[in-house]
């Protein structure tokens, strides 16, 4: 598929177009690991439940406090340095350890809490393996806290990973973990004890235990894929052979939802991550798109074409008991649930051009929430229902902007060539992925939410329509 032309409308809404929908007025420890593969025949690889674990490991008894001060508190300085025990490593071994000590690196540098140093910046200093004299030598150079990680192996094709922070005022321990798992877990628990790293340092939960799902045509057709927050481990869970796009996550992360044209017309198909099974939800009536889940993952809300219409639909999240919300002779598509479960977000047409709209869960109180740009499509809620990252067109193209709900300030967070549209939240807030065609093909960027460090995560054919994971179950 070409790249889209900057003056088209934009996903959800061109679809509609292509569908023959759109009138002639609109411009229109370890949990089991997520990778699944794209056929039920071949499930993912999950890790032993009975010989995986994580433990808490004995910690300093007196209690060190340390004082965050929100906002106002600069980077915490941490020092890590090397990973003992990987340098003693070959083969599979050493290349899974060397792998978990880079993404453990990676996760930590990317939460933008820390100032890390690590071990190229202790080359001056004098450390003997003394832990008091040690520390010391790390307070010299501004750190406050200490990583400090072993990792070896346990049998034949597994690792057993230690981390444990030290308040370096102090010399105390103040968190101590310990991960067993085959050499191929070694990337998750880097993740894993990355998240607790931000859990015990920043008061809140880490996001490198997330995932994205996206609809790419690197195969010859567009299929739904999953990859990790940070772009690695980018695989299928669809093997239609057809056009699948939209994903939407399921709130217990054991599905994705998509459209699909694999049955002809397009509609509403379900994937199993643990099994690869797929099925059918919503492929009666006609072209059923865009699903995005209720927060309790009860209910799916949906488009459906009426004739030369387009409506919000909700139903049961088996498919069952769909019935109509919206009624106007508007283009009305695009559904997005609030995080509390109270509104749905919607693109509609009512007002000549497409702009963003609300309404309560049963279709009720309906009002705008765009008035820039002329065309405004896609909103995605943040974690706390507080704002909508939505494409807006302002340049001849699309870019991300973002509206507090409560002010309507809006904000433009994307700029440059091509087009930033197909926003997505990640689980804190944080974050946003997006589909931007600023070097020509789509691609998945991330940026903070502020519009800030941009960086792609895809490279291989076209990708589009990122839809971040929520957290995974604790």
């Amino acid at each position: 598929m070409t790249a889209r032309r900057t003056d088209s409308p934009s996903p959800a809404l061109a679809l509609a177009v292509a569908l023959g929908v759109l009138t002639a007025v609109a411009l229109l420890a370890f949990v089991a690991i997520g990778p699944a593969l794209a056929s039920p025949q071949n499930p993912s690889p999950r890790l032993d439940p009975e010989a995986d674990a994580v433990e808490t490991l004995p910690q300093d008894d007196e209690p060190v406090t340390l004082v965050l001060e929100g906002n106002q508190r600069a980077q915490i300085r941490l020092a890590f340095p090397e990973v003992e025990g990987v340098k003693d490593l070959g083969g599979d071994p050493g290349r899974a350890a060397r792998e978990l000590d880079s993404t453990l690196r990676n996760d930590l540098e990317a939460t933008r809490i820390f100032q890390i140093q690590g071990p190229w910046a202790f080359s001056a200093l004098t450390l003997t393996g003394d832990r008091g004299h040690d520390f010391e030598q790390y307070r010299s150079v501004g750190n406050e806290i200490v990583l400090l990680g072993s990792v070896a192996t346990e049998g034949a094709g597994r690792l057993v990973f230690e981390g444990r922070l030290y308040d370096l005022a102090s010399g105390q321990a103040i968190l101590a973990k310990r991960y067993r798992g085959p050499i191929a877990s070694a990337r998750r628990i880097a993740h894993t004890f990355a998240d607790e790293v931000v859990q015990f340092l920043a008061g809140r939960r880490g996001i490198a235990l997330s995932r994205i799902a996206f609809a790419t045509d690197r195969s010859g057709n567009k299929e739904i894929y999953l990859m990790d927050y940070d772009g690695a481990n980018q695989r299928p869970i669809t093997a239609h052979r057809s056009t699948s796009l939209s994903p939407t996550w399921h709130p217990n992360g054991a599905f994705v939802a998509y459209t699909s044209f694999v049955g002809g017309s397009p509609g509403v198909y379900r994937a199993e991550l643990a099994t690869g099974r797929k099925t059918a939800l919503l492929t009666e009536g006609s072209q059923n798109i865009s699903p995005s889940y209720s927060p309790d993952g009860r209910r799916i809300v949906f488009s459906r074409a009426l004739g030369g219409n387009s409506e919000i639909f909700v139903a049961n999240a088996d498919g069952s008991n769909a019935r109509r919300l919206t009624h106007t002779n508007a283009i009305d598509a695009s559904p997005s649930w609030s995080p509390k479960g109270s509104e749905i977000a919607f693109t509609s047409s009512r007002a000549g051009n497409p702009h963003i709209y609300a309404m309560d869960a049963e279709g009720a109180n309906v009002r705008r929430l765009s008035f820039d740009g002329n065309y405004n499509d896609g909103a995605a809620w943040s974690p706390e229902g507080d704002k909508l990252a939505y494409a807006s067109r302002r340049r001849g193209a699309f870019d991300v902007a973002v509206t507090e709900l409560a002010s309507l300030d809006t904000r433009v967070l994307t700029r440059g060539a091509g087009s930033h549209e197909e926003p997505s939240f990640s689980p804190d807030g944080r974050r946003i992925a997006f589909t931007s065609s600023r070097g020509g093909g789509k691609q998945i960027w991330v940026m903070d939410a502020d519009g800030s460090n941009p960086q792609a995560l895809t490279g291989t054919g076209n990708n589009e329509s990122p839809a971040w994971s929520g957290y995974p179950p604790r």
